[in-house]
Parts: structure tokens; sequence; C-alpha cells
């Protein structure tokens, strides 16, 4: 288990880091405005999964691997950012009732949310460089290192899943909000614009 001291620095530095607007968040955020926070919850588990595995990779080495081959970082980058595209151009030709309030115009299927948090985390450049730079100086090489990332793990899980549930709830209150009147399309055209955006951030990030 890493000591007091060390953990005392790790929980702060990542929480401002991960409560930070970014790629994860951006989605978590657009999907609790369009489908709301209990379905944004399955994309969370993939993103988890995928912040998870970055994490372990980091400290383990084998993000080396990704370092010594850009090309299959690049690639899953513009699968990834190509698939937010076209969720991001569904949502823009929404109408009225068709819109994302409804859940159609979004692909809600629970294997599909769980791929879109995965992807963009495994393909997010700043999320690789992160783990890189930050976790390895708080192993302590002359202690068992599985306990040590078991508990920085348990860390991160946390505090990335409270990042996300307060975007995505922030997300269902502009929802709410948007959803009066006539104002369906401009959600729409809103949470249209922030998938694009994450996937263009992917692609070219």
């Amino acid at each position: 288990m890493p000591d007091y001291a060390v953990l005392a620095v790790f929980i702060p530095t990542f929480f401002f880091v991960s409560i930070t607007p970014g790629m994860c968040m951006t989605l978590a955020m657009t999907l609790g405005m369009s489908i709301g926070v209990r379905r944004t919850l399955w994309m969370m588990i993939g993103e988890l999964v995928g912040v998870a595995i970055v994490a372990i990779a980091a400290v383990l080495g084998v993000a080396s691997i990704m370092l010594n081959y850009p090309q299959m970082f690049d690639i899953l980058k513009w699968v990834g950012g190509a698939y937010l595209c076209y969720i991001g151009i569904n949502m823009w030709r929404a109408r009225g009732k068709m819109a994302v309030i409804d859940g159609q115009q979004v692909n809600t299927r629970r294997l599909s949310l769980v791929s879109q948090g995965f992807i963009t985390a495994i393909a997010n450049p700043k999320g690789w460089a992160f783990m890189i730079s930050l976790l390895p100086p708080f192993i302590t090489l002359d202690k068992p290192v599985a306990p040590q990332l078991f508990v920085l793990l348990g860390i991160i899980m946390v505090t990335e899943s409270l990042s996300m549930l307060a975007y995505a709830s922030g997300g269902k209150s502009l929802r709410l909000f948007l959803s009066r009147g006539d104002n369906i399309r401009w959600m729409n055209r809103i949470a249209g614009s922030l998938m694009l955006l994450v996937g263009i951030w992917l692609a070219l990030g």
C-alpha cells in the first residue's frame, strides 16, 4: 500500500485533473443532456474500464509499446473519433419529436454506450500522457507493486465516477431547461455539436 504521505499528494492531484473538462467529461455531459443520467451510467462503465486499462498499462510499462508503435494508436483514435462524429451528425439532423430527448437519435443500447466510453478513454492521448507521467512516480519499487496499484486504481475509479456523475447531472439539468417550449431542436444541436467536438478532439488530439 502507498504511504499516507504519497496518498495525501496523489488524491488532490488526480481529483483536479479528473474534474477538469476533457473528452470523457464532455461525453458524460452530452449524454446526460441527451439520454439522462441513468443511461449514461453505461457509458461510464466503459470509460472506467478503459481508464483502468490505461492506468495498469502505464504502471506495468505496456504503454511503451503504444509509444513505439504510434500507428496503432492513431488508427484507434480516428475510428473512435469518426464514430462519435457520426453520432453528433445524427443529433444535428434530429427534428422536433424525433429529438434525443426521446432517445431516438442516439444508440442507447447498453453495449453501444459502454463501447463509446471505452473507446474514448482508451484513445484519449491526454489520458495516456497523464497516466504515464503521473502514476509511476507514486509507485515505490521496494514494495509489492500489486497492492499499491490496487489502492491507486481504487482512488482513480472513485474520482472519475464522481466527476462524470457531476458532469452528467449538469447535462441533465441543461436538458430540462432546453426541453421547455420549442427548444428541443436547440438541445439536439448543442448535444450534437458537443459530440462532434469530442469526436474531432479525439481524432486530432
